[in-house]
């Protein structure tokens, strides 16, 4: 019969080696996105979406008031039905 003082160490062995073998998994994993993204150019993206990057500026975002009326009606909806 096994003590309990070895069965901790097999744990513990177990657990570290599970440990470095995702780290090491991890590790290859980012320097190989790495290199992906050094080894593929921007170009490859659509060009809508470079150009709505561009041109969204924080400051600058309005809110259609169609937009708002319809949000304001489904709150006042939501709250009429769960009164």
């Amino acid at each position: 019969m096994t003590d309990i003082g070895s069965l901790l160490l097999e744990a513990a062995t177990l657990m570290l080696t599970g440990m470095g073998v995702v780290f090491i998994f991890l590790t290859i994993l980012v320097y190989l996105v790495q290199l992906m993204s050094k080894l593929l150019p921007v170009e490859l993206a659509p060009k809508q979406v470079l150009a709505v990057q561009k041109n969204s500026d924080p400051d600058q975002t309005t809110v259609q008031p169609q937009v708002i009326a319809a949000i304001s009606a489904a709150v006042k909806l939501h709250r009429q039905k769960h009164k």
